[in-house]
């Protein structure tokens, strides 16, 4: 069985920083600044997503179902174990399971999201004893700058909700 692609160190950032600018044209439109993208094993995008859980009012708009939903049509298949998922913010548990399901190959992905993320973050489904697929992951690409990308879109979404409700609030 062909293994996902081998990305060193430049190649991992390389497409992190694609995607950390397409996550900021998602943040300008009111979603969440999360972006996903999939390589084939030969290091082609095949698949890209962002949010547009808000745009569309779309429930599962999460940018790796989406990446996901592209790729498989121009794969043809739905099985992704020669493939690499790489996203701006650990995937939460619904996108974890989806991966597991598609049998993603490997998953690299920039800020660590402790409240809800489902590769580590508050469970990792890649090990749980349920899932019949192993994956590898590789977590804390470029972290600060995607951790701080979404930090600040949170910061900015509170100022503007409090501006809405005439609360000012203090700079930390």
């Amino acid at each position: 069985m062909e293994r996902p692609i081998s990305l060193d160190k430049p190649q991992r950032e390389f497409w992190m920083s694609r995607l950390i600018r397409r996550a900021e044209l998602a943040g300008s439109i009111g979603e969440v600044p999360v972006s996903a993208l999939i390589l084939d094993n030969n290091g082609r995008c095949i698949g890209y997503g962002s949010n547009t859980r808000q745009s569309k009012k779309e429930p599962l708009g999460h940018a790796e179902l989406i990446a996901i939903r592209q790729a498989s049509r121009i794969k043809g298949d739905w099985r992704f174990n020669n493939c690499t998922l790489l996203v701006t913010l650990e995937p939460c548990t619904m996108c974890a399971g989806a991966l597991t399901q598609v049998r993603m190959g490997q998953v690299i992905f920039g800020a660590h999201d402790p409240k809800r993320g489902g590769l580590g973050g508050t469970i990792d489904l890649s090990k749980h004893q349920s899932s019949h697929h192993k994956m590898i992951i590789k977590g804390g690409i470029m972290e600060n700058k995607t951790k701080d990308q979404l930090q600040s879109w949170f910061k900015q979404q509170r100022q503007r909700s409090a501006e809405k409700k005439g609360v000012q609030i203090q700079a930390s």
